[in-house]
């Protein structure tokens, strides 16, 4: 296993306008080489904008590596063949009519075959559950049922960092299991937005929780979340 770690954000400071207060403020953390966390807070806390800060879709202050690659306008290639990013809203990344061409899209782009593709993107789908919606129009699919083709598009590529927002949202209580267990057989590092900490406990043993842009808690204790939310509530 690598000692680079996956992701390493070091004071990070990201403002969406000049006088406003930052949307995060002064953020540090490391997340090693496949290990996973969860990334908690509620709503407008910063989780989103942690996320997009790592793969250069907001401008920030301070320093962010991913697999030891400085995110910079110059690395912003480089840096999303290392990290697949999971949008909260999949219609923000699917691109084609049918969930079968968009899974395969990356793997082309990459140089496979159509064949190739085609044939690894049907597998993905089939594993995630939405393997017989492979020719159906995207517009017709549930926001859980395009959450799980995004995602099947971003696992075909291997990266060896994902960033997933909320990706059990839509999902019932048996496909949110599915999906942890399908994640958890990844060597994968990830960071996991998410409200659901269910669904976060049975991925994660590392818990940060964002409060106004800061890290009030970072730790094993899914219990302290819990408390810190009764007490923000």
């Amino acid at each position: 296993m690598s000692a680079e770690p996956a992701l390493h954000f070091e004071n990070v400071i990201v403002r969406y306008e000049r006088d406003s207060p930052p949307a995060l403020a002064g953020v540090t953390l490391s997340l090693a080489a496949g290990e996973r966390a969860a990334l908690v807070g509620l709503n407008g806390s910063g989780k989103t904008t942690l996320l997009m800060a790592a793969v250069g879709l907001v401008g920030y202050e301070g320093a962010i590596r991913v697999c030891g690659t400085r995110v910079t306008r110059s690395t912003l290639a480089e840096v999303r063949e290392k990290a697949g990013f999971l949008f909260h809203a999949p219609e923000d990344q699917l691109l084609f009519p049918e969930a079968l061409e968009d899974a395969a899209f990356g793997l082309l782009r990459r140089g496979a075959t159509r064949a190739q593709a085609y044939r690894k993107a049907g597998l993905l789908l089939d594993e995630l559950g939405v393997g017989r919606l492979a020719r159906k129009p995207l517009p017709r699919l549930s926001h859980g049922e395009k959450q799980r083709v995004a995602l099947a598009g971003v696992l075909a590529l291997r990266p060896p960092l994902l960033l997933l927002d909320e990706p059990s949202a839509g999902l019932d209580p048996p496909g949110r299991r599915a999906l942890a267990h399908i994640l958890d057989r990844l060597e994968a590092a990830m960071l996991v937005a998410t409200h659901d900490l269910e669904f976060a406990g049975l991925l994660c043993r590392r818990f940060i929780a964002l409060d106004c842009g800061r890290i009030a808690y970072d730790g094993p204790d899914a219990a302290a979340v819990k408390r810190l939310w009764r007490m923000e509530g």
